[in-house]
């Protein structure tokens, strides 16, 4: 492919990817394709010479959209928001023309200094506690890939801070024993097994009707703990969970960790982004008190995926877990501690440029257009309440102070269960399903960049539709 033919594709490309964001609700939300359709459609062998790119092109509309499910839709209801825009788009393909390799300050300056602004900027732009600044005495942050990378290095920067970083050394992790709720994230479990913990080490803090973490549970098994001879080494409070959206109260478990010792992590993947507006600042409450926290610009803040913010306050255990350091690596710049190596707060070595697309959307879209954006999804999931409500067929099984309701049917389980299946084969909407203290629920999370009342009203409609007859 030459220079003039990848002008000529690259305008083609990007006409394609704005017909379809502007026509995306044309689509059915999910893909109705069955499992291996995809690679039916394909030949079985590479070719043996360059195809033209027209062809290439084409198979884009023939073989990959049958097999989409278009989360930029804006009757997308399902899991969390995962929404882009055009600035950010625009950034990742600048980042690829580019293709640096951000690893460290001398592989491309300006992909860490790039970065590190971002961080400060977001910390400003949410009003986060002033210990997470790349400029404080023993704090900063970095972009992560998701917030399970984010779980993922907290865990090790609490496992070297516990041990003293023996763990580097003598591998033993018998002893360390780590606290969360039902509803936080399945990243923990997963994180906790690639550390060497273990789920068996893994306790379930009982919650609440709100379904946030009881504080005096977490407490009394801390002390079990203790008397057993472990060691409680770190704590996660959500919020904003994944199932639930619940909060909980990071002020009062806090008091537990510091007593004991132990790292409490923040993890506000889905809905910490909700605090760019002034009004959802109380997201924040605790966050002074925590040694790590994330969120994720690529759920609701118009950044595509991937971009999890994630800070510490505690970088010299973060460095201590992770980093390696081989001749062949090795600065001027980075030993004088004049430059960050960014590779040493994360789990891989390489990285990507993925600060552009933040940078160009903060000043291409503009922060007051995301905020807009959030603050008519809080307004809409609201508007539904009030219309669940009104219904009785349906209940409310969960507080709903952002953009998740959770709603089933009075009739039960296996109604709500059949309710949901026929929504989402409708093509119309989709939603994901939820178990909350045993009774199966429908979730409805509103956060597409397009969606507005006329498609919340609409999924409401076709839920009422499928629900039967009231009693």
């Amino acid at each position: 492919m030459t220079p003039d033919d990848f002008r000529q594709h690259g305008h083609a490309l990007i006409d394609w990817i704005a017909d379809y964001i502007e026509g995306v609700e044309q689509f059915p939300v999910a893909s109705q394709v069955q499992p291996g359709d995809i690679r039916a459609s394909l030949p079985e062998h590479p070719p043996a010479a360059a195809e033209p790119f027209t062809d290439v092109l084409a198979d884009l509309d023939r073989v990959v959209m049958p097999g989409i499910t278009h989360w930029q839709h804006p009757s997308f209801f399902a899991y969390f928001p995962g929404n882009s825009s055009y600035p950010a788009i625009l950034g990742e393909l600048a980042a690829a023309g580019l293709g640096v390799q951000g690893m460290s300050w001398v592989t491309s300056p300006a992909c860490t200094e790039v970065e590190t602004l971002m961080m400060d900027w977001m910390q400003e732009l949410l009003g986060l506690p002033a210990k997470f600044l790349s400029t404080s005495a023993h704090g900063g942050g970095v972009i992560h890939g998701s917030a399970s990378e984010a779980t993922l290095a907290s865990i090790l920067a609490a496992r070297w801070r516990a041990t003293g970083g023996s763990i580097n050394t003598t591998g033993d992790t018998s002893h360390l024993v780590a606290y969360a709720t039902s509803q936080a994230h399945s990243s923990i479990e997963k994180g906790l097994r690639i550390a060497g913990i273990g789920t068996a080490q893994l306790r379930m803090v009982p919650h609440d009707g709100s379904f946030a973490m009881r504080v005096d549970e977490l407490e009394r098994m801390v002390a079990d703990d203790i008397a057993a001879g472990l060691t409680p080494f770190w704590v996660c409070c959500t919020r904003g969970t994944t199932s639930s959206m619940a909060f909980d109260r990071v002020g009062l478990a806090a008091e537990v960790a510091r007593r004991h010792g132990m790292w409490l992590h923040v993890d506000a993947a889905m809905s910490g982004i909700g605090a760019l507006a002034p009004e959802h600042r109380w997201i924040n409450d605790g966050l002074e008190l925590a040694d790590s926290y994330c969120t994720n610009p690529h759920k609701w803040m118009g950044v595509n995926f991937d971009c999890d913010l994630f800070y510490t306050a505690d970088r010299a255990a973060l460095l201590g877990a992770l980093s390696i350091l081989p001749e062949y690596l090795r600065s001027a710049a980075a030993a004088s501690g004049a430059a960050i190596d960014y590779r040493d707060w994360q789990i891989p070595l390489g990285r990507r440029f993925r600060a552009l697309k933040l940078w160009f959307t903060i000043r291409a879209g503009g922060v007051a257009d995301a905020v807009e954006m959030i603050r008519r999804h809080v307004a809409l999931t609201q508007q539904l309440a009030e219309w669940v409500r009104l219904d009785e067929r349906f209940e409310i099984v969960a507080p709903h102070p952002l953009n998740l309701l959770c709603m089933r049917l009075t009739a039960g389980d296996e109604a709500t269960d059949a309710l949901i299946a026929r929504a989402n084969d409708s093509g119309a909407a989709l939603f994901t399903r939820t178990v909350l203290d045993g009774v199966v629920a429908c979730r409805v999370s509103i956060g597409g960049r397009t969606t507005d009342e006329r498609h919340v009203r609409a999924a409401w409609q076709l839920l009422q539709s499928l629900a039967g007859e009231p009693t």
